[in-house]
């Protein structure tokens, strides 16, 4: 098991679009081969930053089979104007149960 890990800051203003289209994007994830689960969770003392978790089956269920693939063009559409800076997309393996 692989979790992505994405810090997301949004423009401000744009937070309850942005919730609104991740909504939406959520159905495309979550139909792709090797998902497992994800969570979005929005900071407390920054309102305009989320932290997107995606568990996936290996590392290349990401990497190469999502954004890869087409379904991975429309969450870019979807999602992807949101975000200043860019997010930075890190991988976590698990070291203790």
């Amino acid at each position: 098991m692989v979790l992505e890990v994405a810090i997301l800051d949004v423009i401000a203003g744009q937070q309850s679009a942005f919730e609104a289209d991740f909504a939406r994007a959520q159905k495309i994830i979550a139909g792709m081969p090797g998902y497992i689960d994800h969570q979005l969770q929005r900071c407390v003392e920054k309102s305009s930053r989320y932290t997107l978790l995606v568990r996936w089956r290996t590392l290349e269920d990401h990497t190469k089979g999502f954004r890869g693939s087409p379904q991975y063009q429309e969450w870019k559409a979807l999602l992807h104007h949101y975000y200043n800076p860019f997010p930075e997309v890190e991988h976590y393996r698990p070291v203790l149960p």
